[in-house]
């Protein structure tokens, strides 16, 4: 340890990462102590790392922190998640975040400050890359005077602000290539709250927990779209067909619309939603290029409606794992076995049920006989704990079919997952 350039233990002590951790390691000698003061570049206050941090006076806390930042030079990555601590003083907040801004190139941010900090005013315009703010407000965004040039992960956890400072903070970032927005408290200025965003460098877009009559996303670049937990009137995706992957979870969406153009959707992953099929599927039908289709507790609008195999073979060509989960609702199998192609690239099959009947086990076979080149088959399951003696038959019934049926698939790997 003693040949160790101070620099390459600088790096050792970057990736400790908590504070505490640091501290101490920096203790073991001089040499340490100088590569903690000249060589640290990632630093972390976390409540959760050291329970310490709830137990001391926040006065105390702040000067412990102030001592361990101003010992420091060039830290590049700060990380001050205090969650179950009361509120700090602003200006011991301000002196932190002023003598690191310079270097800094990541923050995470998670304080209750009196009287409240303006993160962007203090970080903008230097080098920062990430912000990850949570519990926070942004309140007058300027986007001349708080621009971040270098920035290219935002995200913005429970954290109250105006559609429009929203807007102007995308703006002010002409790098930004991931966006991640959960459980934001979006300002009403009038009865309808409408959310419109714009990058052209946009390439993931993450979405959670949010409640809007309108939000419209333009993005040239996009990639990446995932929704979740969301209860929307009206999502529009404005884009130039870049979209490779799709996903939709527990969302309320009364108009969807992801574009004309989605010929290099490769993933479309979509989850305890309710749609209407004709459309979806025009909306989808021209990926060719799809590789993994997910169909997972899908209502339908329409009861009569059916996805059937022959239209996901035909339109999907290039799919090689496929999920479906099973519903019979009023004697209808809504992943219908019509037809007679295969779906030769299929190599990953899943499937799964949430109340099991005795027409599971015929849907499975007849889904493996559509895929000749499956490798895999993975059963989801759910089991309640206070079964009848008809739902223990019905589950035993089940495994003896499956392994009879396995016993004419010794190719394919089986899996079997209960909740």
């Amino acid at each position: 340890m003693d040949q160790l350039p101070v620099e390459v233990i600088g790096n050792i002590l970057s990736h400790l990462r908590a504070a505490g951790d640091v501290v101490v390691a920096s203790a073991t000698c001089r040499k340490w102590r100088e590569a903690c003061c000249k060589h640290l570049h990632t630093l972390s206050f976390c409540s959760n790392d050291w329970p310490i941090y709830r137990d001391l006076k926040t006065t105390r806390l702040e000067i412990l922190i102030t001592q361990t930042i101003f010992q420091t030079s060039g830290l590049q990555a700060l990380s001050i998640l205090m969650e179950d601590v009361d509120e700090f003083s602003a200006s011991a907040v301000i002196a932190w975040l002023m003598y690191t801004r310079e270097s800094l190139r990541q923050l995470f941010y998670n304080v209750k400050t009196a009287p409240h900090v303006n993160i962007l005013e203090i970080c903008g315009r230097h080098k920062l890359e990430i912000l990850d703010l949570a519990h926070n407000s942004i309140i007058g965004v300027e986007p001349n005077y708080q621009r971040f040039p270098c920035l290219k992960y935002l995200s913005l956890s429970y954290v109250s602000i105006s559609a429009l400072d929203l807007h102007l903070l995308v703006s002010a970032c002409p790098k930004i290539e991931v966006l991640k927005l959960v459980n934001p408290e979006i300002a009403m200025s009038d009865a309808q709250v409408t959310v419109e965003l714009s990058s052209s460098t946009l390439k993931r877009v993450y979405v959670e927990a949010i409640s809007l009559d309108k939000f419209i996303l333009e993005a040239d670049g996009i990639e990446c779209l995932h929704l979740k937990d969301c209860a929307l009137e009206v999502f529009e995706l404005i884009g130039k067909g870049t979209l490779k992957h799709f996903k939709i979870d527990d969302v309320s969406v009364i108009h969807l619309d992801i574009g004309e153009t989605v010929e290099n959707l490769e993933i479309v992953d979509i989850s305890n939603f309710t749609i209407i099929w004709p459309k979806f599927y025009q909306m989808i039908s021209r990926s060719s290029n799809l590789k993994r289709l997910r169909l997972w507790d899908v209502m339908f609008d329409d009861e009569d409606e059916i996805v059937d195999l022959e239209t996901i073979s035909t339109c999907f060509p290039h799919l090689s794992h496929l999920s479906l989960s099973y519903d019979v609702r009023d004697g209808v199998l809504h992943y219908g076995l019509q037809g007679s192609s295969c779906l030769e690239n299929v190599v990953v099959l899943e499937l799964g049920w949430t109340v099991i009947n005795e027409l599971f086990s015929q849907w499975v076979e007849g889904l493996l006989k559509r895929c000749p080149n499956l490798k895999k088959l993975v059963i989801h399951g759910v089991v309640s704990e206070a079964k009848t003696d008809e739902e223990c038959q019905m589950l035993a019934n089940f495994t003896t079919s499956m392994v009879k049926l396995m016993r004419r698939y010794t190719h394919v790997d089986p899996h079997f997952k209960y909740e």
